[in-house]
């Protein structure tokens, strides 16, 4: 179920020069906030918390999801080159497989090591802040890239969806809706979170259960979601 050719040429794409700018920015920026931070304010546990669950968890893991999620097949499929894979003889669930491992272990890199990078810059693991919020980037990064990458998949227009639901529904109606944090990643990667620190600071509206049957409810879904509609553009390509 994985290709390396493909997995490849999905690497490369998402690595180019650009791209690469674009998804190194914001964990650039998380690092430059917890120096700031640290240096201003000294080490604090709740002055982690936000900025770790208010920057990276809430922020700068769903763009980096957006990002590599829709840009591993959305170009391919906006300028035809897509044509190209399908014309191999590789089963379209492999294509789809392939390109979540590499959107997924993209959004991890870009997303989590900085994440923790960051918690160890505020305040140095204490309560295992750092530690949890990481675990919490890891698991949302599955459940990101393989939504964005079903958007990549269904639209031409998936990045600005993408960031819609990252900004819009998950950063503004997630913070102010109480029914809108139930459909959540960002909540539900929160229960996590909650789980690993063991403490009072990080919480989250959704109990560990329901967050880890949802994540991985959505994670196989989208996936499987994905493939069919992959698999359907084949033969509309054919007929």
């Amino acid at each position: 179920m994985y290709d390396p050719t493909v997995a490849r040429l999905t690497y490369r794409a998402l690595l180019g020069r650009r791209r690469a700018l674009i998804l190194g920015a914001l964990p650039l920026l998380l690092i430059v906030i917890a120096v700031a931070v640290r240096l201003l304010s000294g080490a604090d546990d709740q002055t982690a918390v936000n900025v770790l669950g208010g920057f990276a968890l809430a922020t700068m893991v769903p763009i980096i999801g957006v990002i590599a999620g829709t840009g591993a097949i959305g170009p391919e499929i906006d300028d035809g080159s897509v044509v190209y894979l399908l014309s191999k003889p590789l089963k379209r669930p492999t294509i789809i497989y392939t390109k979540l491992i590499v959107a997924i272990a993209v959004t991890m890199v870009f997303s989590a090591v900085p994440t923790l990078v960051a918690g160890l810059i505020l305040n140095g693991n204490g309560q295992q802040i750092a530690v949890a919020y990481t675990v919490a980037a890891l698991v949302a990064s599955i459940a990101y890239a393989a939504l964005f990458l079903l958007l990549g998949t269904v639209s031409r227009h998936a990045v600005v969806l993408g960031l819609v639901y990252a900004l819009v529904w998950e950063a503004l109606f997630g913070s102010l809706v109480p029914g809108a944090r139930t459909l959540s990643v960002q909540q539900w990667s929160l229960a996590v979170a909650q789980k690993v620190s063991g403490g009072d600071l990080i919480t989250s509206d959704v109990g560990l259960t329901t967050a880890a049957v949802l994540l991985a409810a959505v994670t196989v879904l989208a996936t499987w979601y994905a493939g069919q509609k992959l698999r359907s553009l084949t033969l509309a390509g054919e007929e």
